[in-house]
């Protein structure tokens, strides 16, 4: 065979990689320095395209400069949009997924939006929980209420928040509740980690469940691709 073809043949196949990943864009590493474009998402695969809706497919009369833009326009049931083709069309506000602002992103949790200052294959945020707090109702005398009022209540219900601290999972999507017993989860893919952690005090897990979330991300990267 021919030298020339020979050596061809040998680096057709980088050069055939090189181009197509050309074609796909390149890496970039999902850290504090990324930036996602300003908008809508609509779904978490939108997401991990960043490819959310932006503001001037949005039809609304509201000051589009608002710094409070997306949370103003999402106030309402639904929002008007511009497909790709021009057409109108319209979101209900309840199936959005969040939005991102000056590159920042927020996620609808709990039925609020709240910055993500965590990224990384595994994001932390923090958020409102509201719930029902069923609890003894101290002035209750068992004897007397028992025996004059049998449908008295011996439990006082009051609706409660509290902030709580989350995991938004980027290879899966999954929102988990950052407490040890999900960080055990997440930390099984890498047997190092997981190996470090498993071996811990449950105290001690409590305390230092937010630096192996650290150390994870530094060690399983999450990319995006850019054109």
């Amino acid at each position: 065979m021919n030298r020339h073809v020979i050596i061809i043949l040998f680096f057709l196949p980088f050069f055939i990689q090189a181009q197509t990943d050309t074609i796909k864009g390149k890496k970039v590493a999902f850290d504090q320095e990324f930036k996602f474009k300003d908008g809508i998402f609509l779904t978490f695969e939108d997401v991990r395209r960043n490819n959310p809706i932006p503001k001037a497919r949005i039809i609304t009369d509201l000051n589009y400069s608002d710094y409070a833009f997306f949370e103003k326009v999402m106030e309402g049931e639904t929002i008007n949009t511009l497909d790709d083709m021009g057409q109108r069309s319209e979101i209900k506000t309840k199936n959005i997924w969040g939005f991102s602002q000056n590159g920042t992103l927020f996620i609808k949790y709990n039925d609020e939006f709240n910055r993500i200052p965590v990224y990384g294959s595994l994001c932390h945020f923090i958020a409102d929980k509201t719930y029902i707090d069923n609890r003894t109702n101290p002035y209750y005398n068992n004897y007397y209420n028992n025996y004059y009022n049998p449908y008295s209540n011996p439990y006082s219900q009051t609706v409660q928040t509290e902030l709580r601290q989350y995991i938004l999972d980027m290879q899966t999507g999954q929102v988990m509740d950052f407490i040890r017993e999900n960080v055990e989860i997440v930390l099984a893919r890498d047997t190092e980690l997981y190996a470090e952690f498993i071996k811990l005090k449950n105290k001690k897990k409590d305390q230092l469940k937010f630096l192996y979330l650290r150390k994870y991300n530094e060690r399983n990267p999450f990319y995006f691709m850019v054109q």
